[in-house]
């Protein structure tokens, strides 16, 4: 299967674990169709539906699929595009950054880097200090209020 290091922020440390590795069939069973549909398939939610917009309270966001920390709610703003928005994640090692070629344009799209879960795309009109807007669909997204991991 083999074995990636990612940030733990419940233990301050890299970690190492297990990819997750899931065959269609198996995704299909464990996620909703709209997840699936998203994570797997690289859809998109659609804008101002996100459950957890409104959420202030501190916490982390983990990956739907597999539960990999990906973003701190202290990195959450409002970008006014109708999808949750960071300006960092938990760290470099829990995502991957790729380039997207879909839709006539050039993007860069962002996946856990446990489970290879789509969970949107970054671009370079974000908030201080990084002037990143990793604009996520909430849907692959879980919040973990603090305490809670």
């Amino acid at each position: 299967m083999g074995t990636i290091q990612i940030f733990d922020s419940h233990q301050n440390k890299v970690i190492d674990v297990e990819k997750v590795l899931k065959t269609d069939s198996e995704w299909k069973r464990l996620l909703t169709p709209e997840q699936y549909r998203i994570t797997t398939n690289k859809g998109t939610e659609n804008p101002f539906t996100c459950t957890f917009a409104n959420i202030k309270e501190p916490g982390v966001y983990v990956c739907a699929r597999c539960g990999t920390e990906l973003f701190d709610s202290g990195t959450k703003f409002d970008s006014g595009t109708g999808w949750p928005s960071y300006y960092e994640s938990v760290s470099i090692l829990n995502i991957v950054e790729q380039i997207d070629r879909s839709l006539r344009m050039i993007r860069t799209e962002v996946l856990c880097a446990r489970c290879g879960s789509h969970l949107g795309h970054v671009f370079d009109d974000g908030s201080p200090p990084t002037g990143k807007r990793y604009c996520m669909n909430g849907i692959a997204l879980k919040f973990v209020p603090e305490g809670k991991l």
